[in-house]
């Protein structure tokens, strides 16, 4: 088994790296049933009611959604390097409810500090969160270009990419962030 070390670090230190990461693909991980990770491109680092927080937005259908909803928490893991590209494939195109991501992917998972749920070593640089506010997006009130492009309605809910379903933003109080090390 191996021994892993968390660094405690400060989430604004890494402002910038996680703002770079973030088109390429970070992963949002939950822990219901079950380990997920999903790939996400969307989000914001800030603070909210005086609070650091992160903001991770989760489409109607997907897996990820019920296992945040049933829990109240997630991590994110942030690449220090560059993405891995089995670990976007597998985690970017396809759903929890039909496999297990940690194995088809080859993530190590590792007990997170504060929450409920796992971090994973491959992508290191961890922020773990407690929910404190969810809301479904009303796309009537969107821009008619963002609602045509991102929500078209013609696109099965299920489609990995844009489809006609809402997200629902949810905002997470940080914890505790840090970047995961194998002890040598």
């Amino acid at each position: 088994m191996n021994a892993f070390v968390k660094e405690s670090v400060n989430v604004n230190d890494y402002a910038q790296r996680i703002a770079e990461a973030l088109p390429r693909g970070i992963l949002l991980n939950t822990q219901g049933e079950k380990f997920n990770a999903m790939v996400i491109g969307w989000g914001h680092l800030g603070v909210l009611w005086s609070v650091p927080t992160f903001v991770v937005y989760v489409r109607r259908s997907r897996y990820t959604k019920a296992q945040l909803d049933s829990t109240g928490c997630f991590t994110v893991s942030v690449p220090l390097g560059g993405v891995n590209p089995v670990i976007q494939r597998v985690c970017g195109s396809q759903s929890g409810r039909d496999i297990d991501k940690a194995k088809e992917a080859g993530l190590t998972l590792v007990p997170a500090e504060a929450v409920a749920g796992s971090a994973v070593l491959e992508y290191p640089l961890t922020l773990e969160c407690r929910v404190l506010y969810s809301q479904e997006q009303d796309l009537a009130r969107l821009p008619e270009d963002i609602r045509a492009r991102m929500y078209p309605q013609d696109v099965d809910g299920s489609f990995p990419l844009a489809n006609r379903d809402p997200h629902t933003a949810y905002v997470g109080q940080i914890v505790s962030s840090y970047i995961i090390r194998e002890k040598a």
